[in-house]
């Protein structure tokens, strides 16, 4: 097993680990990355299919109040555009009655989505940081102290660092890594109940080359507590010259295998739109539950955001040498890229003040 010396070891390259090495970048130390994924991004997910919108999996929409991601944006020249909804929506309160046309309601609030698709964040982010900063395949096993440091094994590399910052779940965390010292119980048995983002969504999309659903009497925002299809919007890109639909489809339905999901939402959206919903180019999907880096042995419910943002995770451990960061523990807009952004520039901030002593 190959051992390497660094200063910090980031576990995860997903929005937070890697935002977190942009700012390292510039200070003198060296860091390390570490992602269980043979590619990086983490919930951060984007298709890309030739001559097709960009489909999103993860990751979507922004708020001007997410003023961190926004300036992140800016700094890295990612342009965002406004989320088109429309003035009316298509909605079907149950199956027992037919979907209809309703008016949408005035809503000041802007969403806005990053042009080239949110995968295009992480790739400039990774492109920022120094070359063979990411090792990919490398499933982080234990953390244990070590001659006044941290050892890290994962799958086929050893790691010793002095701090080492955890940006994956802490659910995931609590399930796969193990830590000698002991964590104490109460951080355990906080990570162990904290909701994971995504972890009880489907995301589907679906291309196609006319985007019917712009036409007068009808809509490309659906809301549906019927069928397999709760929300829809209009998924075409920036310039609206590639067109999809994207949106979210009953958890239960991942009972399902793909084909049978597949099938369902296009018979539900024919309804919708008559036959010209059978045309489609792509069809794309993530069942989070099954993405195994993201999620391990969910047999508990938890509410949206249960111990999202608590206190306990502002602390460090390890004798102040194991941060727990990412999307999760920040509370300012949990579980949002905005909360992976603060998250990783809290961290930021502890370091310098530790390495510029």
């Amino acid at each position: 097993m190959n051992t390497f010396k660094t200063d910090i070891l980031i576990i995860g390259a997903g929005l937070t680990g890697l935002t977190l090495a942009y700012y390292l970048k510039d200070l003198n130390i060296s860091f390390k990355i570490t992602e269980a994924r043979p590619t990086i991004g983490g919930r951060i997910k984007t298709k890309y299919n030739t001559n097709q919108a960009p489909i999103e999996l993860g990751a979507t929409w922004l708020i001007e109040q997410q003023v961190a991601a926004i300036k992140l944006l800016k700094e890295l020249n990612i342009p965002v555009f406004k989320q088109y909804y429309g003035k009316t929506a298509i909605y079907q309160p149950n199956q027992m009655q037919a979907a209809q046309l309703v008016k949408l309601p005035e809503n000041n609030a802007v969403s806005y989505r990053v042009e080239d698709g949110t995968y295009s964040v992480i790739k400039a982010l990774a492109e920022k940081l120094p070359e063979n900063s990411i090792d990919c395949n490398q499933s982080v096993q234990s953390i244990k102290t070590h001659n006044g440091g941290l050892e890290i094994e994962a799958t086929t590399y050893k790691y010793h660092c002095k701090h080492v910052i955890a940006t994956l779940p802490p659910s995931l965390f609590s399930k796969t890594i193990t830590t000698e010292p002991s964590l104490s119980k109460d951080i355990k048995q906080l990570m162990l109940n904290t909701h994971t983002w995504m972890q009880d969504s489907i995301r589907v999309g679906i291309t196609y080359k006319n985007a019917f659903w712009q036409n007068k009497n009808t809509s490309g925002t659906i809301y549906s507590s019927a069928g397999l299809i709760q929300e829809f919007y209009d998924h075409s890109n920036a310039n609206n010259s590639l067109f999809a639909l994207s949106g979210f489809i009953n958890s239960k339905s991942s009972d399902y295998n793909r084909d049978q999901r597949k099938a369902l939402i296009i018979k539900q959206l024919q309804t919708f739109y008559g036959d010209q919903a059978l045309e489609y180019d792509s069809y794309e999907e993530c069942v989070w539950k099954d993405e195994k880096q993201t999620l391990v042995g969910n047999d508990t419910f938890l509410m949206p955001q249960t111990n999202n943002g608590h206190p306990l995770y502002q602390n460090t451990y390890l004798n102040n040498r194991l941060f727990i960061a990412g999307a999760e523990t920040s509370p300012v807009f949990s579980g949002k890229m905005e909360g992976a952004i603060t998250s990783a520039q809290c961290v930021f901030k502890k370091l310098k003040t530790i390495y510029n002593k």
